[in-house]
Protein backbone atom coordinates (compact mmCIF):
# COMPACT_ATOMS: atom_id res chain seq x y z
CA UNK A 1 0.00 0.00 0.00
CA UNK A 2 2.96 2.60 -0.47
CA UNK A 3 6.01 3.46 -2.85
CA UNK A 4 9.16 1.66 -1.11
CA UNK A 5 11.00 1.82 -4.39
CA UNK A 6 11.55 2.81 -7.88
CA UNK A 7 13.38 1.93 -10.88
CA UNK A 8 15.81 4.13 -13.54
CA UNK A 9 14.44 2.87 -16.90
CA UNK A 10 16.99 4.46 -19.71
CA UNK A 11 14.94 5.59 -22.16
CA UNK A 12 15.92 7.96 -26.00
CA UNK A 13 13.64 9.90 -27.80
CA UNK A 14 15.87 11.12 -30.98
CA UNK A 15 14.47 14.17 -33.10
CA UNK A 16 15.17 11.90 -36.42
CA UNK A 17 14.09 8.69 -35.26
CA UNK A 18 11.34 9.44 -32.75
CA UNK A 19 11.17 7.08 -29.06
CA UNK A 20 13.72 4.64 -29.88
CA UNK A 21 13.67 1.49 -27.72
CA UNK A 22 16.11 -0.26 -25.53
CA UNK A 23 16.25 -2.76 -27.58
CA UNK A 24 17.92 -1.40 -30.28
CA UNK A 25 20.48 1.13 -28.61
CA UNK A 26 21.63 -0.72 -25.64
CA UNK A 27 22.96 -3.60 -27.46
CA UNK A 28 24.84 -0.77 -29.78
CA UNK A 29 25.84 1.08 -26.33
CA UNK A 30 27.85 -2.75 -25.50
CA UNK A 31 29.10 -3.36 -28.56
CA UNK A 32 30.81 0.13 -28.51
CA UNK A 33 31.93 0.61 -24.90
CA UNK A 34 29.40 3.36 -24.51
CA UNK A 35 27.69 1.29 -22.34
CA UNK A 36 30.31 2.17 -19.30
CA UNK A 37 30.36 5.74 -19.81
CA UNK A 38 26.70 5.85 -20.26
CA UNK A 39 25.57 3.59 -17.21
CA UNK A 40 27.83 5.82 -14.92
CA UNK A 41 25.44 8.73 -16.36
CA UNK A 42 22.87 6.55 -15.29
CA UNK A 43 23.76 6.10 -11.83
CA UNK A 44 24.86 9.27 -10.90
CA UNK A 45 21.49 10.73 -12.31
CA UNK A 46 19.71 8.22 -10.55
CA UNK A 47 21.46 9.38 -6.88
CA UNK A 48 20.17 13.01 -7.92
CA UNK A 49 16.92 12.22 -8.75
CA UNK A 50 16.57 10.63 -5.97
CA UNK A 51 17.75 13.56 -3.64
CA UNK A 52 15.81 15.62 -5.56
CA UNK A 53 12.27 13.60 -4.20
CA UNK A 54 13.66 13.78 -0.87
CA UNK A 55 14.13 17.48 -1.27
CA UNK A 56 10.33 17.72 -2.39
CA UNK A 57 9.40 16.18 0.60
CA UNK A 58 9.26 12.24 -0.43
CA UNK A 59 10.07 9.74 1.84
CA UNK A 60 13.49 7.86 0.98
CA UNK A 61 13.03 4.91 -1.27
CA UNK A 62 15.29 2.45 -2.62
CA UNK A 63 16.36 3.55 -6.23
CA UNK A 64 17.29 0.47 -8.51
CA UNK A 65 19.84 0.36 -11.44
CA UNK A 66 20.24 -2.00 -14.58
CA UNK A 67 23.83 -3.19 -15.06
CA UNK A 68 25.38 -4.73 -17.86
CA UNK A 69 28.38 -7.33 -17.63
CA UNK A 70 30.25 -4.70 -19.38
CA UNK A 71 30.43 -2.30 -16.80
CA UNK A 72 30.22 -4.63 -13.85
CA UNK A 73 33.71 -6.06 -15.22
CA UNK A 74 34.90 -2.13 -15.48
CA UNK A 75 37.80 -2.08 -12.50
CA UNK A 76 36.36 1.19 -11.42
CA UNK A 77 33.20 -0.04 -11.34
CA UNK A 78 32.82 -0.51 -7.72
CA UNK A 79 34.20 3.30 -7.43
CA UNK A 80 31.82 4.61 -9.78
CA UNK A 81 29.04 3.79 -7.24
CA UNK A 82 30.54 4.60 -4.01
CA UNK A 83 31.70 8.00 -6.02
CA UNK A 84 28.20 8.92 -7.13
CA UNK A 85 26.57 8.06 -3.66
CA UNK A 86 29.02 10.24 -1.89
CA UNK A 87 28.59 12.87 -4.18
CA UNK A 88 24.38 12.81 -3.40
CA UNK A 89 25.57 12.71 0.08
CA UNK A 90 22.79 9.02 0.11
CA UNK A 91 23.08 6.28 2.29
CA UNK A 92 24.14 2.88 0.30
CA UNK A 93 20.57 1.52 1.23
CA UNK A 94 19.12 4.15 -1.21
CA UNK A 95 20.71 2.54 -4.05
CA UNK A 96 19.75 -0.89 -5.57
CA UNK A 97 21.94 -2.78 -8.51
CA UNK A 98 20.15 -5.43 -10.84
CA UNK A 99 21.82 -7.73 -12.29
CA UNK A 100 20.63 -10.79 -14.34
CA UNK A 101 21.80 -14.14 -14.18
CA UNK A 102 23.41 -14.51 -17.73
CA UNK A 103 25.38 -11.30 -16.30
CA UNK A 104 26.63 -13.98 -13.32
CA UNK A 105 28.01 -16.75 -16.17
CA UNK A 106 30.70 -14.63 -17.58
CA UNK A 107 34.18 -13.48 -15.32
CA UNK A 108 32.59 -14.92 -11.63
CA UNK A 109 35.74 -14.32 -9.95
CA UNK A 110 35.67 -10.69 -10.42
CA UNK A 111 32.26 -10.21 -10.63
CA UNK A 112 31.64 -12.06 -6.99
CA UNK A 113 34.64 -9.64 -5.81
CA UNK A 114 32.69 -6.28 -7.43
CA UNK A 115 29.17 -7.36 -5.73
CA UNK A 116 30.38 -8.34 -2.80
CA UNK A 117 32.18 -4.82 -2.04
CA UNK A 118 29.17 -3.11 -2.62
CA UNK A 119 27.17 -5.21 -0.79
CA UNK A 120 29.42 -4.88 2.16
CA UNK A 121 29.56 -0.76 1.16
CA UNK A 122 25.70 -1.51 2.26
CA UNK A 123 24.21 -1.03 -1.68
CA UNK A 124 21.60 -3.40 -2.14
CA UNK A 125 21.99 -6.32 -4.92
CA UNK A 126 19.04 -8.06 -6.91
CA UNK A 127 18.55 -10.59 -9.66
CA UNK A 128 16.71 -9.62 -12.31
CA UNK A 129 13.86 -11.83 -14.66
CA UNK A 130 14.93 -14.67 -12.86
CA UNK A 131 13.45 -17.64 -13.83
CA UNK A 132 14.14 -17.34 -17.49
CA UNK A 133 17.52 -18.03 -17.44
CA UNK A 134 19.47 -21.21 -16.17
CA UNK A 135 17.68 -20.24 -12.64
CA UNK A 136 20.37 -21.94 -10.79
CA UNK A 137 20.22 -22.03 -7.00
CA UNK A 138 23.88 -22.01 -7.07
CA UNK A 139 24.19 -18.28 -8.09
CA UNK A 140 21.39 -17.45 -4.75
CA UNK A 141 24.61 -18.90 -3.00
CA UNK A 142 27.55 -18.06 -4.33
CA UNK A 143 26.63 -14.24 -4.77
CA UNK A 144 25.42 -11.70 -2.71
CA UNK A 145 21.96 -11.34 -3.55
CA UNK A 146 19.56 -9.59 -1.70
CA UNK A 147 16.18 -9.27 -3.54
CA UNK A 148 15.20 -11.99 -6.52
CA UNK A 149 12.68 -10.39 -8.99
CA UNK A 150 10.98 -13.21 -10.56
CA UNK A 151 10.28 -12.84 -14.41
CA UNK A 152 6.95 -10.71 -15.16
CA UNK A 153 5.96 -13.32 -17.97
CA UNK A 154 4.81 -15.89 -14.94
CA UNK A 155 2.86 -13.03 -13.54
CA UNK A 156 1.02 -11.62 -16.63
CA UNK A 157 -1.54 -14.85 -16.38
CA UNK A 158 -0.97 -15.69 -12.62
CA UNK A 159 -4.67 -15.32 -12.17
CA UNK A 160 -5.70 -17.93 -14.35
CA UNK A 161 -2.75 -20.25 -14.77
CA UNK A 162 -2.21 -22.56 -11.79
CA UNK A 163 1.52 -23.52 -13.21
CA UNK A 164 2.51 -19.26 -13.23
CA UNK A 165 0.62 -19.13 -9.86
CA UNK A 166 2.68 -22.00 -7.99
CA UNK A 167 5.74 -20.91 -9.46
CA UNK A 168 5.20 -17.30 -7.82
CA UNK A 169 4.51 -19.41 -4.72
CA UNK A 170 7.38 -21.68 -4.76
CA UNK A 171 10.16 -19.01 -5.64
CA UNK A 172 8.23 -16.96 -3.28
CA UNK A 173 9.16 -19.91 -0.36
CA UNK A 174 11.95 -20.08 -1.42
CA UNK A 175 12.96 -16.75 -0.94
CA UNK A 176 11.82 -16.49 2.36
CA UNK A 177 13.72 -19.79 3.27
CA UNK A 178 17.07 -18.36 2.12
CA UNK A 179 16.13 -15.05 3.85
CA UNK A 180 15.77 -13.31 0.66
CA UNK A 181 13.25 -10.57 -0.37
CA UNK A 182 11.25 -11.83 -3.58
CA UNK A 183 9.31 -9.69 -5.87
CA UNK A 184 7.40 -10.88 -8.50
CA UNK A 185 7.41 -7.97 -11.57
CA UNK A 186 4.44 -6.84 -13.46
CA UNK A 187 1.63 -7.34 -10.76
CA UNK A 188 -1.17 -4.75 -12.77
CA UNK A 189 -4.42 -6.08 -11.47
CA UNK A 190 -6.07 -6.19 -8.11
CA UNK A 191 -6.84 -10.11 -8.99
CA UNK A 192 -3.24 -10.80 -9.49
CA UNK A 193 -2.66 -8.93 -6.52
CA UNK A 194 -5.07 -11.16 -4.61
CA UNK A 195 -3.25 -14.61 -5.35
CA UNK A 196 -0.88 -15.31 -2.23
CA UNK A 197 2.32 -15.61 -1.98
Amino acid sequence: GRVTGAEALMRWESPDLGLVSPVKFIPVLEETGMVVEVGEWAIHTACRQHVEWIKQGLPPIKIAVNLSARQLREPTFVEIVKSALRKTDLPPSALEIEITESMLMSDAPNIVAALKDLHDYGVHISMDDFGTGYSSLSYLKRFPIDTIKIDRSFVSDIDTSPDDAEIIHTNTNMGQTLNRNTIPQGVETPEQMAIPQ
